[in-house]
């Protein structure tokens, strides 16, 4: 039995016995059955509300879900960045602003570059280690 419930049979009760208001138990019984029937009704707002609330707190968890999805990488992708990285792209810090500038094959062998932090020119000498197994031609 809801809580709706309950006091509508205390109503039903109270009418049954056919309280007179006139008396001072009377009016103190009707009192508390009013009472009663305005918390009730404030109880069920505030169910209305809290189910509400939680509508809406899915849509916003479904939501920053998705943004963490475009904003944090997962570990597993994060390892094949790396792989990537790793063979493709090479890290040089600027002598002048100490800025770290990533850096692809095809930019080593234009072998000079801006600093695109400061404007400093950057001039690239690169030594491959590959004792000749790749086509840099710097095989000994």
């Amino acid at each position: 039995m809801t809580i709706s419930e309950k006091i509508s049979y205390i109503k039903g009760l109270a009418e049954g016995l056919a309280l007179d208001d006139s008396t001072k138990e009377g009016k103190v019984l009707t009192a508390i059955i009013d009472l009663l029937d305005d918390m009730v009704d404030e109880i069920d707002a505030i169910d209305e509300a809290c189910a509400e609330l939680g509508e809406q707190l899915d849509a916003v968890d479904e939501d920053l879900s998705l943004l963490e999805d475009d904003f944090y990488v997962d570990e597993e992708d994060e390892d094949e960045d790396d792989e990537y990285y790793d063979d493709d792209v090479y890290e040089v810090e600027c002598p002048n602003c100490k800025d770290l500038i990533y850096i692809d094959e095809s930019m080593l062998e234009e072998e000079e570059m801006a600093c695109p932090n400061c404007g400093t020119r950057l001039e690239f000498e690169f030594e491959c280690d590959c004792d000749g197994d790749c086509d840099c031609g710097d095989a000994e």
